[in-house]
């Protein structure tokens, strides 16, 4: 299989010693691919709360509005499997890196914008950016931690991260913007992609294995890329235009032949973008879904609740982005615990299934609001609810789907899960606000509008929103139990340290 073209040119460092300096480093690794994804991760919401002022600023319409959004997770979900691909062909430590440098740059043009066009392209260019950064973030995981017990420990703390880095990129947007300026939401990346990039330089070594010079699968990198951008594209339609709309309908079927045409080309390449062996093990694929239905799911609280808290509630913006936190403290909780203690005991099977049914009791008692329900009675318990059961599932989840992968596809096999995550966001986004939009309209048919009868129609729409998700986490609970293997996954030796660089 492809390995990294730096092989041509071994380091002569590589020896025995240099191995035991840089696991002697993991901690401190870990912490740099922590923060990296932590950037990545919260810059696909820290936006949201700024974005009212930013119109205000740029003077730019509704309608490109959305588009500030969009542009990141188009660029970001169509890229990624190709991000993971380069990670795997040229280095992790080089895409690690060019990522951070590439982010932290149009971070920083997107925060000089002097109107909307120079602010899309820099989000769209961010997009690329964590494409590259992603995969290769936790492909160097995968292969920094090889011993179970550590692995399990290292993933529970980057599960955390991935999971409340949504909640931390509202607060922290919410902060920057009432305190400093809307542009602070995207500089702020710099100081991020600086640390990281510093701290990476230091600590990461390029460790490549001997072999012949890789190739790039070109066809399937089309393909991919160009039905990814279609499902994405189709999806953030939905929000603005209707199902039957040929913008919606014809970009998503689109998307789905370009995928059925990727796949064909997989079988048949000499060199794919995307072995059918990632995807064809029982544990990996079994994960890949289990984090695209979390995503599908995850939109309804980070959305809809964000909307009830403020619009509501009354909350502002910062006190909204605290009223995050403790379902971030139980998702910490739940990951670490889920990792480090219960899946080397009880294997990845009941704990996701576990937490998907805890989320999904968790939504059932939100969706009991009403108009008269307040934080306290009616959001906290249930909100720390679902971060416990995200983080006993998601963490899990994200060690099984890259556990003893081939050390040439850790790239790859690492930008599927990111993928996966993308994907089950997107839809997620485009599906519930659809079913919310129908809820409000169902509810108001026929009847005059009324402050009383908007107010009930909103938390209607949320409420609506909040029960389709936990059924989204029920059904995931289900499929992802039967489709995991029971027992506690073996660890393999098929990533040797060396490899890992």
């Amino acid at each position: 299989m492809a390995q990294s073209t730096a092989a041509l040119a071994p380091r002569p460092e590589a020896g025995p010693g240099h191995a035991d300096r840089q696991h002697a480093r993991r901690w401190l690794i870990l912490g740099v691919i922590g923060l990296a994804q932590l950037m990545v991760v919260l810059d696909a919401t820290i936006v949201n709360i700024a974005l009212p002022s930013a119109q205000q600023d740029l003077g730019f319409s509704n309608e490109a509005r959305q588009w500030v959004v969009t542009a990141y997770a188009l660029a970001f979900g169509s890229l990624l499997l190709l991000g993971g691909r380069v990670a795997d062909l040229f280095g992790r430590r080089l895409a690690f890196l060019v990522g951070l440098a590439g982010f932290a740059a149009v971070s920083a043009i997107g925060g000089a914008a002097n109107g909307i066009e120079m602010l899309l392209v820099a989000r769209a260019a961010q997009g690329v950016f964590a494409a590259l950064l992603a995969p290769a973030a936790l492909s160097l995981l995968t292969t920094t931690f090889t011993d179970p017990k550590e692995r399990g420990k290292a993933f529970g703390i980057f599960g955390a991260i991935a999971g409340s880095g949504a909640a931390i990129g509202l607060l922290l947007g919410g902060v920057l913007t009432e305190y400093l300026d809307w542009r602070w939401c995207m500089f702020v990346n710099v100081i991020f992609a600086v640390l990281a990039f510093a701290g990476g330089a230091v600590l990461l070594r390029e460790r490549p294995v001997t072999g012949p010079r890789p190739k790039l699968d070109v066809p399937g990198t089309v393909a991919a890329s160009a039905g990814l951008f279609a499902l994405v594209y189709g999806f953030a339609n939905a929000e603005s235009d209707s199902w039957s709309s040929v913008s919606v309908w014809g970009f998503l079927l689109a998307g789905v032949a370009m995928l059925a045409v990727f796949v064909v080309l997989q079988n048949r390449s000499a060199h794919p973008l995307l072995p059918m062996r990632v995807l064809l093990d029982r544990d990996r694929g079994g994960s890949y879904l289990a984090m695209f239905l979390m995503s599908v799911g995850m939109f309804a609280i980070f959305l809809f609740l964000t909307f009830y808290l403020q619009l509501n509630l009354g909350f502002s913006p910062i006190t909204s982005g605290v009223a995050f936190m403790p379902m971030v403290a139980t998702l910490m909780i739940g990951a670490t615990s889920a990792t480090s203690v219960l899946l080397p005991r009880f294997g990845a099977r009941p704990l996701v299934g576990l937490g998907m049914l805890t989320a999904a009791v968790g939504m059932v008692w939100v969706s009991w609001i009403d108009v008269q329900s307040t934080y306290l009675n009616g959001v906290l318990f249930p909100l720390m609810i679902v971060g416990l059961g995200l983080g006993l599932a998601m963490a899990p989840a994200m060690s099984v789907a890259t556990m003893n992968v081939a050390a040439a596809d850790a790239g790859v096999a690492s930008a599927t899960v990111n993928t996966a995550q993308q994907i089950g966001g997107s839809i997620g986004t485009a599906l519930l606000s659809t079913l919310a939009a129908n809820a409000t309209a169902s509810f108001t048919a026929g009847k005059a509008p009324t402050p009383q009868l908007i107010a009930e129609a909103s938390v209607h729409s949320y409420t609506t929103a909040f029960g389709w998700s936990a059924v989204i986490f029920a059904a995931g609970a289900v499929i992802c139990g039967l489709l995991l293997r029971p027992g506690v996954p073996v660890h393999t030796e098929s990533s040797p340290p060396a490899v890992h660089m």
